[in-house]
């Protein structure tokens, strides 16, 4: 492998394990788009991929089996008739493959859910060729990639026709983490960002290798944020629309879920989305399904209720980035971030974001705490004012993150973006203890419930900071 890339460890190793058995293998990688997809295919396998095709976007059938064609005649030096469907199509593949006369070849179809244009039969071309080939007449390894997750899942992985069961394994490539996007920056990008600066740029980008990549090593972030998203023709000023457009048909209803959880920092139930938007309960369920399954929003349980507890919020950095800063932007102000990167809706941003972060890293989180070894569930908790019937009145609350324990322990974490010192004073001491005694009282627990602090800095040692029993630092959303 000569190519360098980050992380990925577990993800090579299942690639390289399905390249080197001695039958056919079928091979699906998927995952959100620009997540590096087809860089770590090419990467791994480089000069051994005997034919690669790329899917086009809103190209029909007939075009791309022109292009097909033209791949195989660049490797054949003959020139044929463009295929009349996938079927012609496939088997000029398989004549070609027969024709190098190995025992072993190495087939790569990338975004192959824009091969599958209506009318075109794509999927029954491609299960007829590896059924009534592929998977005999010699040890094909078959590669597919695809970042419409959906089409992934529901059609090729979970296909119930000619291809279920026939994936050998199905490959889910996630964003990076923090630790994975400092090794980028700084070993591939020679950026020398400090940890701050780290997490900084990831609660804009994301760990988005294809836009962690824009980022330019001479510029401070604020500029390179500056560049990309404010600046006349930035690069990522399009990226949202293409985003939902590429990887959903009918968009609009998805678009319209993750801008109004964009707005609900708080997060919102399913009743509550369907509400808002006015769409059916199926319908809701997919669209909610399909998002999750694409990394734009996460979904927690609260304790004590099943699936009417469930909160739904906006994970996706980027989208969360946009839709706050980027959507509604005049345009006239090319150094918006780097003139407004200090004000109150900035900092209202930051809160949050980095509360995203730390869900995005609750192994790690785990780990700081001692209890990867630990049975334990992780879920969120929402509560509205109310008067009870002794007549005591209850502010209400709301925890992001709990991490309920095997070992008869809760940790009830608070997650608090600051350029400093986290500072607690009398009022949210007393709003914590408070929150806790609710708690207990609404969900009926004896264990044991452990104030978890996660900033980026610590919590500044005063006569109010005992109400915290543990406390995080940025460095340890770094671990692994």
């Amino acid at each position: 492998m000569g190519k360098k890339y980050i992380g990925r460890a577990e993800e090579t190793r299942l690639i390289l394990q399905y390249l080197q058995t001695d039958r056919s293998e079928l091979v699906a990688l998927y995952g959100r788009r620009r997540v590096g997809k087809t860089y770590l295919i090419r990467c791994i396998l480089e000069k051994k991929i005997d034919f690669e095709f790329t899917g086009m976007y809103h190209t029909s059938g007939s075009i791309q089996r022109i292009q097909f064609q033209k791949e195989l005649a660049k490797l054949t030096g003959q020139e044929k008739e463009p295929p009349r469907d996938w079927f012609s199509a496939f088997d000029n593949l398989r004549e070609y493959l027969l024709s190098l006369r190995k025992e072993q070849v190495i087939v790569f179809l990338d975004e192959i859910p824009w091969m599958d244009t209506t009318g075109a039969h794509f999927l029954a071309a491609f299960s007829q060729f590896w059924n009534n080939w592929g998977r005999e007449e010699v040890k094909l390894k078959l590669f597919v990639c695809g970042s419409a997750t959906t089409w992934m899942t529901d059609k090729f992985i979970g296909d119930r026709g000619g291809l279920y069961g026939r994936v050998s394994r199905a490959i889910y490539l996630s964003p990076f983490t923090l630790s994975e996007t400092e090794k980028y920056l700084n070993d591939m990008k020679k950026m020398n960002y400090d940890r701050q600066q780290v997490l900084d740029t990831y609660m804009v980008l994301g760990g988005i290798p294809y836009y962690l990549d824009m980022l330019y090593p001479t510029y401070p972030l604020s500029v390179n944020i500056d560049k990309l998203f404010f600046s006349k023709n930035a690069p990522l000023k399009s990226e949202y629309e293409f985003l939902f457009r590429s990887l959903f048909k009918n968009n609009a209803k998805y678009r319209q879920v993750v801008e109004l959880l964009s707005s609900k920092m708080a997060g919102m139930t399913r009743e509550e989305i369907m509400e808002e938007i006015g769409v059916s309960g199926g319908e809701l369920s997919r669209i909610l399904n399909n998002l999750r399954l694409c990394d734009f929003i996460q979904s927690y349980i609260e304790p004590r209720k099943i699936e009417r507890g469930k909160i739904y919020h906006l994970t996706d950095m980027f989208c969360l980035f946009y839709l706050r800063f980027v959507q509604n932007h005049g345009g006239q102000d090319e150094q918006y971030w780097s003139n407004n990167r200090h004000s109150g809706k900035t900092k209202a941003w930051s809160g949050y974001a980095f509360e995203q972060v730390c869900l995005h890293h609750i192994p790690q989180i785990k780990q700081a705490l001692g209890i990867s070894g630990i049975l334990s569930n992780h879920y969120a908790w929402h509560s509205r004012p109310y008067t009870d019937k002794d007549g005591n009145s209850w502010k209400g609350g709301q925890i992001d993150l709990i991490i309920d324990r095997d070992d008869h322990v809760m940790n009830l974490c608070e997650m608090k973006y600051s350029q400093e010192e986290f500072i607690i004073d009398k009022d949210y001491a007393e709003t914590i203890r408070e929150r806790t005694q609710l708690f207990r009282r609404e969900q009926q627990t004896t264990k044991n419930l452990r104030c978890t602090f996660i900033t980026v800095y610590g919590v500044k040692q005063n006569k109010y900071s005992g109400v915290v029993d543990h406390q995080l630092k940025l460095d340890d959303l770094f671990r692994g």
